[in-house]
């Protein structure tokens, strides 16, 4: 029987206030202007690769287990009953409320209409981080946290059956550090794809720039977003020409200073994760390492064990040799009154048959084919 796909949503607004909404696609679709497309890329039912994407009016978070629509003024989180996205929405709730900040209260009388449009100019430039940012932040936040507190299990683990391993080599063994294998390739693999996304962010200081919604908005209901071409540098001709298509923003509103350096932090801490498991992967090859070595050293072993039983077989054969032929049921004249030849037999097949075997092995040790 087949489950249908959550439609479950939670919608977080700038002061913390949270509703459980019952949204299909289309609905979703209706209120935040977004493509169907992006609406894939966070469908569970769909393996769509990690992504950061800015669009117009919304950014398109799919990282790990975290899937979401982040606007000016609202984060729209799928699944909130999940028990890895409750914590996300609890640190939303708290951190997205700013205090109230008034911009030049009790001033906007006292100046001219014709400084309407510095006022104007000036209620844009945000003292926080925007309302985006801030969603962003503890989106990444809790994706790091959740691979790096994953990483250290996996460490808590992994270390103490590597080193029983080393200890006790068994089929038990051998099986638990296979299976902490596994999971340390798909959690590497998760990582990689993290980090691969913001290294890539980090890189394209366009895309970096569709970030920032805010300052989109702003640019778009400001009067001056029109002539926002003329303050571009002639040095820079195809970054106007892509701003110019977009709302026409000055050279000073294309500064992401802002936001590298907030990815640069989640960067380095989802840098931090792979470095530890990279480190338990050079262990872990260590310790296979040791264990080929051990199991090399035993196989060598029961090499010498073999060619010690085979040339005893040798020797063995050489004096049945000679009790196989003084058995034979041929009269000889000298088996009449001569009985002391026996003890003469038995003595010089011994002799001959021990230094045969001692002469195989002394040519192995001086050959190397066995220790000293």
């Amino acid at each position: 029987m087949k489950t249908g796909v959550s439609r479950s949503w939670i919608l977080v607004d700038s002061k913390g206030e949270s509703s459980i909404l019952d949204l299909d696609k289309y609905a979703i679709m209706k209120r935040v202007p977004i493509h169907a497309r992006d609406l894939r890329i966070l469908d569970p039912l769909l393996s769509y690769p990690s992504a950061i994407l800015g669009r117009e009016k919304a950014i398109v978070l799919n990282l790990e287990h975290i899937k979401a629509i982040i606007t000016t003024d609202e984060v729209l989180l799928r699944d909130p009953l999940d028990d890895n996205v409750a914590p996300v929405v609890e640190e939303l709730q708290r951190r997205l409320p700013l205090p109230a900040i008034g911009f030049g209260e009790g001033e906007d009388d006292d100046q001219p209409a014709v400084n309407g449009t510095q006022n104007e100019m000036q209620t844009v430039e945000p003292t926080e981080f925007p309302f985006e940012f801030r969603a962003l932040e503890v989106a990444l936040e809790g994706v790091c946290s959740y691979l790096d507190t994953q990483t250290r299990e996996l460490e808590t683990a992994a270390y103490p059956a590597l080193d029983e391993l080393t200890s006790k080599i068994s089929s038990r063994n051998l099986d638990r550090v296979r299976k902490l294998k596994s999971a340390m390739t798909r959690l590497t693999s998760r990582v990689q794809k993290v980090r691969d996304d913001l290294e890539q962010l980090l890189e394209d200081d366009d895309d970096m720039a569709d970030l920032y919604l805010s300052r989109k908005v702003a640019g778009a209901s400001s009067p001056l977003s029109g002539q926002g071409a003329l303050y571009w540098s002639p040095d820079s001709p195809k970054l106007l020409s892509k701003t110019s298509k977009i709302s026409g923003l000055t050279q000073e509103e294309t500064d992401v200073e802002e936001l590298e350096m907030l990815l640069e932090a989640y960067f380095v801490q989802i840098e931090s994760t792979m470095n530890k498991l990279r480190t338990l992967r050079e262990y872990i090859d260590d310790t296979e390492d040791y264990i080929n070595i051990q199991l090399d050293n035993h196989r060598n072993q029961l090499i010498q064990l073999e060619l010690f039983l085979s040339s005893g077989t040798v020797c063995l054969t050489v004096y049945s040799l000679v009790a196989a032929i003084f058995g034979m049921n041929i009269p000889y004249p000298w088996r009449k009154d001569h009985g002391y030849i026996f003890k003469w037999v038995v003595m010089l097949a011994g002799i001959a048959s021990a230094s045969i075997f001692l002469s195989i092995i002394s040519y192995a040790r001086h050959k190397g084919l066995v220790g000293s």
